[in-house]
């Protein structure tokens, strides 16, 4: 991937550090965002393969700038965006959604779903015309289950909008599910590591056939059997 931009939003903790971390190691330029400004510098450093923007997807106007920086990183272009930036207010299964407080629902939303709307749409205008995009999710957008609070919800819209993308563009949207992975988020340890899962967003903006991802849900076993 030594010719491709790729551009992570919550690049600087979990699934998203790790996405970051392969694609970097797979040779892109890897351009990437997160809301702590020390932990974006901290992560960038000096490698030349890495550009770090404090930027927060719930702004318009910061996922215009982070897009702008990655296509004069590119040459020009984005190749690959990936839409990580995520929030989760409460402790799974513990959020009940009749307790759910508007101020919770309401950024959840914005930062979930939101989110994702404003980093897809401010990268369009910049994206390759072999560009991907990607959007990390989990079988709860599908399969509800009990005390999820908005969390749920909003992964749910969150593939929506990746879905509505994929029949207005060129470009092939993707819904990436890698399974439960032990993050912040999830709030689970014996999970997989962040790690184990980054190659199969590697995978899913490189080799996985466009056509067939496009506004599809790929998860593990379409990796595995595509990969084995």
């Amino acid at each position: 991937m030594s010719d491709r931009t790729v551009v992570v939003t919550g690049g600087t903790r979990g699934i998203g550090r790790a996405i970051v971390a392969a694609f970097v190691d797979d040779g892109a330029q890897v351009i990437f965002c997160g809301r702590d400004a020390e932990a974006v510098a901290a992560i960038a450093g000096d490698d030349e393969q890495l550009t770090g923007v404090r930027a927060d997807v719930r702004d318009e106007f910061d996922a215009e700038r982070l897009m702008e920086t990655a296509a004069k990183a590119g040459g020009g272009t984005i190749d690959v965006v990936i839409a990580n930036a995520g929030v989760n207010h409460g402790t799974p299964g513990e959020m009940p959604l009749p307790e759910e407080p508007y101020a919770r629902f309401d950024d959840t939303m914005r930062t979930n779903v939101r989110g994702v709307f404003a980093t897809i749409a401010e990268a369009i205008p910049h994206l390759s015309d072999e560009g991907r995009v990607l959007v990390p999710s989990g079988k709860i957008a599908r399969e509800p289950k009990p005390n999820m609070g908005t969390y749920a919800i909003s992964k749910a819209g969150a593939e929506a909008v990746a879905r509505a993308f994929s029949t207005d563009i060129d470009q092939p949207v993707a819904v990436v599910d890698p399974g439960l992975v032990a993050t912040d988020l999830t709030g689970v340890d014996s999970a997989r590591s962040p790690e184990d899962v980054a190659p199969m967003f590697l995978w899913a903006a490189t080799d996985a056939d466009p056509a067939t991802i496009d506004g599809e849900v790929v998860d593990l076993r379409t990796w595995k059997k595509a990969t084995r």
